[in-house]
């Protein structure tokens, strides 16, 4: 990639053979950029700038890869959008395993402190949890977790906070099969997770997704750190609260006995999320937050990459550092079941970028794929899991799911992300518990405006010259600072359990 010394520049060339540029301010009718390109038209910031006449079909390289194919003739100099670029013939791409990723040199011994559970798994939070085997329950969760919540005062110190997992299914679905599989592997997820030191599973007691077979199918016992119980056994609403607040009081003993304690690197999973994304995302908080993510994996840490339709396009990217051919054969049998799913839906894979992405600079799913696997750095590809599926491999894997934030990022908590690393260009209000999600602004004008839910400011690395590796430190030491305990701004403003969202497939009956 091709960086400023200095800024601000008014457009940016990215690679010695892309036909745009990203515009990095508004750029005006008769102005001149890159020395000789005159701007035909008001192109807004983020967006791009055609530096050389192309004819219809013609394909549109940013970054150094196709992003499209003109729809119209386009001068050099005009704006280049929704309006005259388009997809065209998406190219297969080399998909074999083909080369070694490169490295990078971490210093060695980093800690950072956290929780230490029995199964030598590594918490970053030290939360209980009120996980709903069905909607029904949902209320009297809520209800369950306020209450103990409020009840936790100064003397239960070491305790974060009680997070009610709700959502919006587990009955009136298919008692087995792909749907209940997911359902249960992600409740199941939460339930176990390294954050959690002690949970409720909170039933009706008629629901599809029982209580008795999600936890035999599981593999998850009762005992000091879980309960199980149901509104309709324990006699109703108010009977259930009660019970539920005095099994999770007696927890909550335990839980604030567990104190923070030096751990590696090796302990942090980080969840990679982007949404509300811009035409800086593949500029700037992406590979910086890849570089962040190089280091980690060279302390031993684990990245989990995500959003299957926001690697279209882009998948050879990673396949040709995958571990072997294996993994590369799994990643492509994922991309393959996307393709089929959407066009038995009747839509496209196109149709991902979002209304703001858009606005933002953002064309085509392949310019958005492109500038979103720049997250995931260098480091070689290890594993390709499925939703919700526990992640076992340390370095960079990859996770199968949809691109809607929070379905994504639940399912990688559920795997067992204990942080969350989102970055977004159009403003994202987001929060993940009970893993601490740390917002990445890919713009310094979007961050100085919504500076209350943003963590960091990657567009320093336009507007004042830091560098992606400077950046990358900066962020991988927000990530030791935010898993030591220290709050991210969305758990100040207290987001985090809306957001819990599982991925819903099949019929709902």
């Amino acid at each position: 990639m091709i960086l400023p010394e200095l800024t601000p520049l008014a457009a940016l060339r990215l690679n010695q053979d892309d036909d745009v540029a990203v515009c990095v301010r508004a750029l005006e009718a008769g102005e001149t950029v890159l020395d000789s390109v005159v701007v035909n038209e008001t192109i807004p910031a983020g967006h791009k700038v055609a530096l050389r006449d192309m004819a219809p079909g013609t394909p549109v390289r940013k970054y150094g890869q196709v992003i499209g194919a003109t729809t119209a003739a386009v001068r050099t100099g005009d704006w280049v959008h929704v309006h005259n670029l388009g997809m065209g013939e998406v190219t297969m791409r080399v998909r074999a395993h083909e080369a070694s990723p490169a490295t990078v040199t971490a210093p060695a011994n980093r800690t950072f402190e956290g929780y230490l559970r029995p199964d030598g798994r590594i918490g970053t939070r030290n939360y209980l949890a009120v996980v709903t085997s069905v909607n029904c329950s949902a209320m009297v969760a809520r209800r369950i977790a306020r209450e103990v919540e409020a009840r936790l005062g100064e003397g239960f110190a070491n305790i974060d906070g009680v997070v009610a997992v709700t959502h919006g299914s587990g009955c009136a679905m298919e008692s087995s099969g792909e749907a209940m599989d997911v359902l249960r592997r992600t409740l199941a997820g939460y339930a176990q997770h390294p954050n959690v030191a002690g949970v409720l599973m909170l039933g009706l007691g008629c629901e599809t997704n029982q209580l008795s077979g999600l936890t035999e199918a599981e593999g998850l016992a009762s005992g000091d750190t879980l309960s199980t119980m149901t509104i309709q056994g324990e006699g109703g609403t108010s009977a259930t609260i009660a019970a539920g607040i005095e099994r999770m009081m007696a927890m909550a003993q335990a839980a604030n006995s567990l104190t923070r304690t030096p751990q590696p690197l090796s302990g942090l999973v980080v969840g990679l999320q982007c949404g509300g994304s811009d035409g800086y995302s593949g500029v700037t908080a992406n590979p910086a937050l890849g570089h962040a993510v190089d280091l980690l994996v060279a302390q031993g840490g684990t990245a989990i990459l995500s959003e299957t339709p926001e690697i279209y396009g882009a998948e050879h990217l990673l396949t040709r550092r995958a571990a072997d051919p294996s993994v590369t054969e799994r990643l492509m049998g994922r991309i393959g079941w996307w393709e089929r799913h959407v066009a038995a839906t009747g839509g496209s894979m196109d149709n991902n970028p979002s209304a703001g992405n858009k606005a933002g600079g953002l064309t085509t799913i392949l310019e958005k794929s492109l500038g979103a696997v720049a997250k995931a750095g260098s480091s070689q590809l290890n594993a390709v899991y499925g939703y919700a599926e526990p992640v076992t491999a340390p370095g960079l894997v990859f996770m199968d799911t949809p691109g809607y934030d929070p379905v994504s990022a639940t399912g990688q908590i559920a795997g067992g992300a204990n942080l969350i690393c989102f970055t977004t260009g159009r403003g994202s209000v987001f929060g993940a518990k009970p893993a601490p999600s740390l917002k990445l602004a890919t713009n310094t004008a979007m961050y100085r405006r919504m500076a209350d839910d943003m963590d960091l400011d990657c567009g320093e690395i336009l507007s004042a010259g830091v560098s992606i590796p400077e950046m990358g430190e900066r962020i991988l030491d927000l990530m030791i600072r935010t898993a030591s305990g220290e709050p991210s701004r969305s758990e100040a403003l207290g987001f985090g359990e809306d957001e819990i969202q599982p991925w819903r497939i099949g019929a709902v009956m």
